[in-house]
């Protein structure tokens, strides 16, 4: 008990030394930012409330009983709105018993929390735009047009919580916050949060990444590391991940990069060491390799990278960790990175932010815009495409690309992309021009979560089958290219009607059931050792009979749910079998899960520039030929 009074006597003192220290030299007004205390523990949220007391655990909300009705009364609320601007919402209202009653998907009943102040907000600044007599929305959207470049001259001030650098539309795949600074000070500690939206009603946001760098070690060790985790009101911190790892744990990979890099360790100096003889010298070595990438009074020049999978940090050029995404925390959220601690910051850049065109400026704005429906005639193909908000540069990509294929632009082919809400008013405002400019966008009234994908897929089948007709209806994404004349040659091939399921079959998969895993499965969500056959994500077709049933169902409210969602396809085509729906499962070998090989039908995970140049190659040698290095 003694030693436990002596460590918090010293840890007091220690306070405000750090304080005084902090007062006496780095005032608030100089170019770099200090904590104003700074406690080494484990779990810190210093920059939040710092001198309040922590925030209350709250219970997770999905277990929390809310009456479906009042949660989504205003999103289906009767709006004046224009026959054009309605076309954005032809699945909306359709979607309202699947939005009322089976709030079941993990995160349901936030994300139409979070729909409906989102999309009052958004009406609203539309009814505004509507009364200005003057047309002044256009120069509105332009002053709130996404920016593609932000750097510290377009920060806000500092602050007691330290510097804070604004996202006004999230960020994305291949976006980058670049920091250069020197740490300094009596601990040299700084931590790195990128940080989300607050809820109405709750005071603190979301940490979608804190990055913590402690050169002084922490309780667990004396040696520097860097400690990453997450943070949220509904459920606290989440488990942290340190770098270098503890001696007991592996490595995971996160975007084929290693969550730690196996050299970040505590420097090992051997300025004092003679070595005697050859085989001292070699240890010598092998143990000088260790660094650690941040030093107390040097420059040091840090990166942090959006992937598809996770976010990573590279250091003066040297990857060092990388961090998966944790569910309901993903980029599109980001709305601000802040940085405290005992830091003198040079700069802070962010790259290669989401934005959108500027109408104005494109000229074959035309041939972009999506081909009127023709009305009482049958579609061969409906095409469903799952994009994220703030995704717009992949939309315009699949514009300028596939959906220029022939039978896409005389209406053969009908494509639409299926887009959910975002919590930031920016970003809904710039998808809201977007959807009347090009007229192929989908609104769905709920704000778009990984687990709420299954969603969509409903809302496909309802447009494939209620909004227009179509023989078949397909699923795909926004970073696949899609060989729309190879589908439709492979339709015919396929000759059937009735119980089709094409695309690249797994027959035999299991869940997974490691909690890490991004596809986890409880085995009360699946008891069953494996699922029924299924096919890939990155595109698949079903026959319109399977489509309509799916419709049918959900209109019915019987239609289970499971959130991933090509899974979901498969069980519940599975289940029509089990009824007496004779089905066909055509494997198509040529779809590429990951990438691109020559004489694909569909590539996935293509960037922006990939899908233009695989579609320069398909109109220049009229082959399906990938974008080498």
């Amino acid at each position: 008990m003694k030693k436990w009074y002596g460590g918090v006597l010293t840890t007091s003192l220690l306070m405000f030394l750090v304080l005084g220290y902090c007062v006496m030299r780095k005032p608030v007004k100089e170019s770099y930012v200090t904590s104003s205390l700074y406690f080494n523990m484990t779990n810190p949220l210093e920059w939040i409330n710092a001198m309040a007391p922590p925030a209350a655990h709250h219970p997770e909300k999905n277990n929390q009983v809310i009456p479906a009705e009042i949660v989504v009364s205003d999103l289906f609320i009767k709006r004046n709105l224009s026959a054009q601007e309605q076309q954005s919402l032809s699945t909306w209202y359709q979607l309202k018993r699947l939005i009322t009653h089976d709030l079941v998907l993990p995160n349901a009943i936030e994300a139409v929390k979070e729909a409906t102040v989102a999309w009052n907000n958004l009406m609203s600044a539309v009814e505004m735009d509507k009364l200005d007599t003057n047309d002044s929305s256009i120069k509105t959207g332009k002053q709130k047009q996404c920016p593609h470049f932000l750097s510290k001259t377009n920060a806000t001030e500092l602050d007691a919580s330290g510097f804070k650098l604004r996202l006004p539309c999230g960020l994305t795949q291949g976006s980058s916050i670049t920091i250069i600074g020197i740490p300094n000070g009596l601990l040299g500690n700084f931590r790195i949060d990128l940080t989300g939206e607050p809820l109405p009603g709750e005071p603190d946001p979301p940490v979608i990444l804190h990055y913590n760098v402690r050169l002084h070690g922490d309780k667990i060790t004396e040696d520097p590391v860097i400690v990453q985790n997450t943070w949220t009101i509904a459920h606290d911190w989440g488990e942290e991940e340190r770098c270098p790892l503890p001696s007991d744990e592996k490595s995971k990979k996160v975007d084929e990069l290693d969550q730690c890099n196996g050299m970040v360790g505590n420097v090992t100096s051997t300025r004092h060491v003679i070595a005697t003889n050859k085989s001292s010298m070699v240890q010598d070595r092998a143990k000088s390799k260790k660094y650690f990438p941040f030093k107390q009074g040097y420059l040091s020049v840090a990166t942090l990278r959006v992937g598809s999978e996770g976010i990573q940090m590279t250091v003066d050029g040297r990857h060092i960790t990388s961090f998966a995404f944790r569910e309901t925390l993903e980029p599109w959220l980001i709305s601000e990175v802040r940085i405290s601690g005992d830091i003198k910051l040079i700069s802070v850049v962010a790259s290669g932010l989401p934005t959108s065109e500027d109408a104005e400026h494109i000229s074959d704005l035309e041939a972009l815009k999506a081909a009127p429906l023709p009305p009482r005639k049958r579609l061969d193909l409906f095409i469903g495409v799952f994009s994220t908000t703030n995704n717009f540069k992949r939309r315009m990509a699949v514009r300028r690309t596939w959906m220029q294929y022939d039978a896409v632009r005389s209406g053969q082919v009908a494509v639409r992309f299926f887009v959910g809400l975002h919590k930031n008013q920016m970003v809904n405002e710039e998808l809201w021009n977007e959807a009347r400019t090009y007229r192929d966008i989908q609104l769905m009234p709920f704000v778009d979560y990984y687990s709420l994908i299954t969603w969509k897929t409903i809302a496909i089948c309802v447009f494939g089958t209620e909004v227009v007709s179509a023989k078949f209806v397909m699923k795909t994404d926004d970073d696949a290219f899609v060989r729309v004349d190879e589908i439709l040659s492979s339709m015919e091939r396929v000759n059937t009607t009735r119980g089709l399921l094409y695309g690249l079959i797994n027959a035999d998969s299991q869940p997974h059931r490691s909690p890490d895993s991004k596809w986890f499965i409880s085995p009360e969500e699946w008891p069953e050792e494996t699922y029924p056959p299924w096919a890939h994500g990155p595109g698949y077709v079903v026959s319109s009979d399977i489509a309509k049933t799916i419709s049918s169902k959900q209109r019915k409210g019987c239609l289970k749910m499971f959130k991933l969602e090509d899974v979901a396809m498969g069980i519940w085509i599975s289940e029509m079998k089990q009824k007496g729906l004779e089905v066909k499962y055509e494997k198509e070998e040529r779809i590429f899960n990951e990438g691109c090989r020559d004489g694909y039908v569909i590539a996935h995970y293509q960037s922006p520039r990939e899908m233009l140049c695989l579609w320069q190659k398909i109109e220049e040698k009229k082959r399906a030929l990938c974008c080498g290095d």
